[in-house]
């Protein structure tokens, strides 16, 4: 078995490589394509959008590994199967549930280099692509999305609503163009303060810098008082429920953040009150994206069983491309349904993966049982 096992799992590898590096080069170029004539308005050479181009492609390998499982699968399976190899295996004692457990341990592993690319390398890869094209261009909106943030507190016993703004996170986590605005429970605006720069610790204790306090009085004011009172400091605190890992999340675009970024903001979404719902979907799926190795697996398990005279290589690579895409435009609209009918979250990101899954493993019964 164990010579089987490296067969099946140097085969595949070798083909799943071979049709990954061949998607990230003909994504690779077009990114190319399109960040150099980004660049040449601003007067910035070919070099450089090269390089922003290589930030891309670990975001590209995380959308496209599990299709390139998918094909890479099919291709070594079709090729075992039309040279009566993968017929030899089963003559001597590869069934099915051997087949389906060597090819899911193999799927695991993709499975986790699907997670840690999604998790850790493509988010990483894509903030410094943003940073150094904000740098490049001088326009801060590439690095600079800003975020608009709520929070609620209990001040001497009266609810106060909060609503902050940050305009960027600069480097080691500090906040650039903070304000916040201060309701009471009628919503009427109390105050508001602007500070050029703040640090947040995990307590959520925000440390505001060059502050500039603005107050409106919503009482009747006493004959000769101010109704609107402005203070300036060097510095101030304020204490809040927003942590610094929720304020990094919400800067980031839903698709930009990790598994764990959203879970927190979507916390954060709920115990505030506010819709949660896109951020909840796009959590499940980013979630569940990795299991989708094994679907792909599944998927071209069925075609080891094919008869070699059944139809050419090319044919079924052709039906495992059109599989794969079904796929993907599959979860895309179950997404976007979910969010327009709001369906249950995690129901929405697991049906097509559950969907595909069962069809795959129908069509591997049948053909074990009358093929």
């Amino acid at each position: 078995m164990r010579t089987v096992r490296r067969l099946l799992y140097r085969d595949i590898c070798a083909s799943v490589v071979l049709v990954v590096l061949a998607f990230l080069a003909l994504f690779y170029f077009v990114d190319f394509v399109e960040e150099l004539e980004r660049m040449a308005r601003v007067g910035v050479g070919p070099g450089k959008a090269a390089v922003l181009s290589l930030m891309e492609l670990p975001g590209r390998f995380y959308e496209l590994f599990p299709i390139g499982v998918l094909i890479g699968s099919i291709v070594t399976l079709a090729r075992l199967a039309q040279s009566s190899e993968f017929t030899i295996l089963r003559t001597g004692g590869l069934g099915p549930g051997r087949a389906l457990g060597l090819l899911a341990g193999l799927a695991a592993g993709f499975a986790l280099l699907t997670f840690l690319m999604g998790d850790f390398v493509a988010p990483q890869f894509e903030r410094w692509g943003d940073e150094m094209r904000g740098r490049l261009t001088r326009n801060a909106a590439y690095a600079a999305k800003g975020a608009w943030l709520k929070d609620h507190q209990m001040v001497d016993g009266r609810e106060r609503s909060y609503s902050v703004h940050v305009r960027a996170v600069g480097d080691g986590g500090q906040l650039t163009g903070v304000r916040i605005f201060e309701f009471d429970e009628r919503g009427a605006l109390l105050s508001r303060r602007e500070a050029a720069s703040a640090d947040v610790n995990e307590a959520g204790l925000w440390r505001l810098h060059e502050v500039h306090d603005t107050q409106w009085s919503t009482d009747a004011p006493a004959v000769g008082a101010p109704a609107v009172r402005e203070t300036e400091a060097d510095e101030s605190q304020w204490q809040s429920g927003l942590t610094a890992k929720v304020v990094s999340a919400a800067m980031l675009p839903a698709m930009s953040m990790s598994t764990l970024e959203l879970y927190r903001y979507t916390k954060h979404l709920s115990a505030q009150e506010q819709s949660a719902q896109a951020h909840s979907i796009q959590f499940w799926r980013r979630a569940l994206y990795p299991f989708a190795c094994f679907v792909m697996i599944a998927l071209a398990l069925p075609f080891a069983y094919l008869h070699g005279r059944s139809g050419g290589i090319s044919y079924k690579v052709f039906g495992g491309i059109m599989l794969g895409i079904s796929f993907i435009l599959l979860n895309n609209v179950a997404g976007h349904l979910g969010l327009l009918k709001n369906w249950t979250p995690w129901a929405v990101a697991a049906a097509p993966s559950l969907l595909y899954l069962a069809l795959s493993m129908a069509a591997f019964t049948w053909l074990v049982r009358y093929r």
